[in-house]
């Protein structure tokens, strides 16, 4: 142990004298006095002058120095469980909205700082209600577990999912241009549609609309959502439109 005292620091090795302890039990002698077997100098006290109450104020002092620190530990697990629950969609288990866009503001910075492109793709989930209306919310909140599976099993590892709210969702595609972020949605948009859900023995496949949006310099979060949402629904009314 290391205590750091006004004119500096000075090492101590600290120890409990447990032997015997279950002897003095059966005979009725007191039991011993914790002591500190190694040689100690704490602030330039001498060992001739430790004496059995500072030793045994020195060995609380670890203890509860040690219990702090269990402490210190156990309470930081617990706000980091606290931080994944309030970034965690309640259904799915991807980032919700808030996470979302708080990586989409990470995701500018580091375009702007490095020049490198990075793109968002909004996805919409074409005739959710339909589902919902024909086989139940339960068939509706798996078809859209179904799609979160989907996706993450076609991006990479440094690319982010995130539910956006109902049935929209959001991919993040780092280092990748206007080109590659709308050909990214395009296939994923077909890897959709080519994996069709299954529910109660029948395969239903999901169609979605999606928009592909490269970030620009001096935008912020929610100009970068809004333009992606915009693309999203035009692509919405092309499908419409050749339906």
């Amino acid at each position: 142990m290391k205590i750091q005292g006004p004119t500096g620091t000075a090492r101590a090795t600290a120890t409990s004298k447990t032997s015997g302890v279950g002897k003095a039990a059966t005979s009725g002698a007191p039991a011993p006095v914790r002591t500190i077997q190694d040689t100690v100098s704490i602030l330039g006290i001498p060992p001739s002058e430790m004496t059995p109450k500072i030793q045994s104020a020195i060995l609380s002092l670890v203890e509860e120095v040690d219990s702090l620190r269990r402490e210190v530990e156990a309470t930081k697990r617990r706000l980091k469980e606290m931080e994944d629950l309030a970034d965690t969609d309640p259904l799915i288990p991807v980032p919700n909205r808030r996470a979302f866009v708080r990586e989409i503001s990470r995701m500018i910075s580091f375009t702007e700082r490095y020049g490198v492109p990075s793109s968002l793709v909004y996805f919409d989930v074409n005739d959710l209600k339909v589902i919902n209306d024909s086989h139940g919310h339960q068939a509706g909140d798996q078809a859209l577990l179904h799609i979160a599976e989907t996706l993450h099993h076609n991006v990479r590892e440094s690319d982010m999912i995130g539910r956006l709210g109902g049935d929209e969702f959001g991919v993040l595609l780092a280092q990748a241009n206007d080109e590659q972020g709308h050909e990214k949605a395009t296939q994923l948009a077909e890897a959709i549609y080519n994996a069709p859900f299954e529910w109660q023995d029948k395969k239903i496949n999901i169609q979605v609309a999606y928009g592909s949006y490269t970030f620009k310099q001096g935008e912020d979060a929610a100009q970068a959502l809004a333009n992606a949402d915009k693309k999203m629904y035009e692509h919405k009314r092309g499908l419409k439109d050749r339906s």
